[in-house]
């Protein structure tokens, strides 16, 4: 690291280190697992106030390696990939200009409760647009998160026209904005991460069914590990730097893991045995529409990357498939979202597994993402 970058890595704010986070192991894997392949779709993460979801998001912005992009760009353009690129630079490419390009920290942006329309997708400014027959462009927070993570805290809260802007752009990987006959479009590729508490009302389902993991956190009641996420942080806050050094081995190796499993994602084989067996879930499960489907088979994938092999078991599957489908029951947007007991029920009659027992369960997945 040259001293210019440990300049600037001291003066960035410190952040919690994502390898130091006690608990919470649903909502650690599907963050990772939207990391390793964003095309699962972002999560949705409810649970209690005060129980870590935004410092885990933020911890895993901040453990993510740099990115390259092309220099000065507003979209953080991918100089290799032309499905990353905006439109602008993709024309410098077809002319054979030379990309400047450089590297920065994935960003991860928050997305404040009164944001209006104009501020998440970018203004055109019709004025000079008309007078100087450019296309003067603003760019707005989903400019600023491609390729990166989008955070809603509250989402719950948000008005569902701006929920549906951020999902059909999460979907599409695009935003475009159209205002008196001139259309402007960018890359928009960011996972979506939402979170809020039950407490204050869910999403409709519809707009659930968007997401593609559900993560539910609760509030750890066991004395000691209470304590133990006490101390850690008051650990932190009294020496931030050492608490970093201290974690950065495991911090290093965990970052590492993250991009050998994304080298590795497409090569990992999911057999058709087990892709039939996956809709058979879905199907005895009532789940509407094919996301389900899509969504459990993409995760399952990238959990088999993460532990660095390609053949996808059952196992891994299991670990998955309750994330996937758990918000895809509801019926009526008055019920409550089932803990996953009902996907637990159907993948073990339709895989022909027992159930585990029911401290198994409440400990959610029973993965360990961390590498201490």
């Amino acid at each position: 690291m040259t001293s210019t970058a440990q300049a600037m890595a001291s003066a960035r704010r410190a952040v919690f280190p994502f390898t130091a986070i006690v608990g919470q192991e649903e909502m650690k894997l599907a963050l990772l697992l939207n990391v390793i392949d964003p095309k699962i779709g972002g999560v949705m993460i409810m649970g209690d106030r005060g129980t870590g979801k935004s410092t885990t998001i933020r911890a895993l912005a901040d453990l993510l390696p740099e990115i390259p992009i092309v220099a000065n760009d507003p979209f953080s353009s991918d100089p290799n990939d032309p499905d990353l690129m905006s439109d602008e630079v993709r024309q410098q490419v077809a002319q054979g200009i030379e990309l400047p390009v450089s590297t920065k920290k994935v960003q991860m942006v928050d997305l404040p409760l009164g944001a209006t329309e104009d501020r998440v997708c970018g203004t055109i400014d019709i004025e000079k647009a008309l007078s100087e027959g450019v296309k003067a462009f603003e760019p707005g927070l989903l400019a600023k998160a491609n390729r990166g993570i989008l955070y809603v805290d509250e989402v719950n809260l948000l008005d569902d026209h701006l929920v549906d802007v951020l999902l059909d752009s999460a979907a599409s990987g695009w935003n475009t904005v159209e205002r008196e006959g001139i259309s402007i479009r960018h890359p928009a590729r960011f996972v979506l991460v939402g979170s809020g508490n039950p407490e204050e009302g869910e999403l409709r389902p519809q707009l659930l069914d968007r997401f593609g993991m559900h993560a539910e956190i609760r509030t750890v009641k066991e004395p000691a590990l209470r304590v133990q996420i006490v101390e850690e942080r008051a650990e932190f806050d009294q020496n931030p730097v050492g608490y970093l050094e201290k974690h950065k081995t495991e911090q290093e190796a965990l970052q590492q893991r993250i991009v050998n499993a994304q080298t590795l994602l497409p090569q990992v084989n999911l057999d058709y045995d087990l892709r039939v067996k996956i809709s058979e879930v879905c199907s005895e499960l009532n789940v509407d529409g094919l996301r389900g489907d899509i969504v459990t088979n993409r995760a399952a994938k990238a959990i088999t990357a993460f532990e660095q092999r390609t053949e996808v078991t059952l196992d891994d599957i299991r670990r998955v498939i309750t994330l996937c489908l758990r918000h895809r029951l509801r019926k009526d947007p008055l019920e409550s979202i089932d803990s996953g007991y009902k996907v637990e029920k159907a993948f073990a009659r339709v895989f022909g597994v027992e159930l585990e027992d029911d401290s198994a369960q409440k400990n959610g997945t029973g993965v360990k993402v961390g590498v201490r």
